[in-house]
């Protein structure tokens, strides 16, 4: 009965986008779905902390480059002076609520952390734009693969291919992994609260993508340099 009840969860639990832009990220996500995962269980997932957390530290430099006053946040003007030299053409409304979904602060600036969510976003939105990806292949060299391995994590917990992952699906997820181990359900709880921060019961992309810059340590570097200023 346990397993019929997490699989009807997530039907039964629909989101309703709060943007454009979040509808056109979920439909997205839908899209990639459907071609699969290569993820085997949430172990392949933490296995691939260590050379992500090192490939998106390398954005960095891309991040300074684009903040142009140096403040260590990406201003509105900034960001669409971001997106003009990437060659990426978003509507005024797309931009705002671009901004808007990455300001995770509220604090009017992009982070870091923020940029890194930001970036990823563009690149599934833009997926199949092969001018797009180019660019941004130019700009941030070998990124491509870790955007599209975070894109394939987020598959790999969204079981049912609705663009949103459940806690249903969290706990599936774990339990693949370890094999019914009685910590397992714990283990699952915490990933999920983690990434659930607006407490409604279902992840979205942008949720999943700031729950992976802490658990890789990006926030971490962040606060670090605002201590030593």
């Amino acid at each position: 009965m346990g397993g019929i009840v997490g699989k009807s969860e997530s039907p039964k639990k629909v989101c309703t986008p709060e943007t454009k832009l979040e509808a056109k990220i979920v439909e997205a996500m839908k899209r990639r779905a459907i071609q699969g995962t290569s993820m085997k269980s949430f172990d392949n997932i933490i296995l691939k902390f260590p050379k992500i957390d090192e490939s998106l530290r390398n954005c960095k430099a891309i991040f300074e480059l684009f903040d142009e006053d140096s403040n260590g946040a990406i201003d509105q003007e900034e960001m669409k002076k971001c997106f003009h030299k990437l060659g990426i053409s978003f509507t005024e409304e797309e931009i705002s609520d671009f901004f808007n979904a990455c300001d995770i602060n509220e604090d009017m600036g992009i982070k870091f952390n923020e940029f890194i969510v930001l970036l990823c976003l563009v690149y599934l939105l833009k997926d199949g734009q092969t001018a797009i990806h180019t660019k941004l292949k130019v700009v941030m060299p070998n990124q491509e693969t870790t955007f599209e391995t975070l894109v394939d994590a987020f598959v790999f917990l969204d079981k049912n291919k609705d663009g949103y992952v459940s806690r249903s699906e969290m706990v599936e997820a774990i339990n693949e992994t370890t094999s019914g181990e009685r910590s397992s359900g714990r283990i699952a709880m915490k990933r999920f609260e983690e990434m659930d921060w607006d407490k409604n019961g279902m992840v979205s992309v942008k949720e999943f993508l700031f729950a992976f810059t802490r658990w890789v340590g990006i926030d971490e570097v962040e606060e670090e340099e605002e201590e030593e200023q």
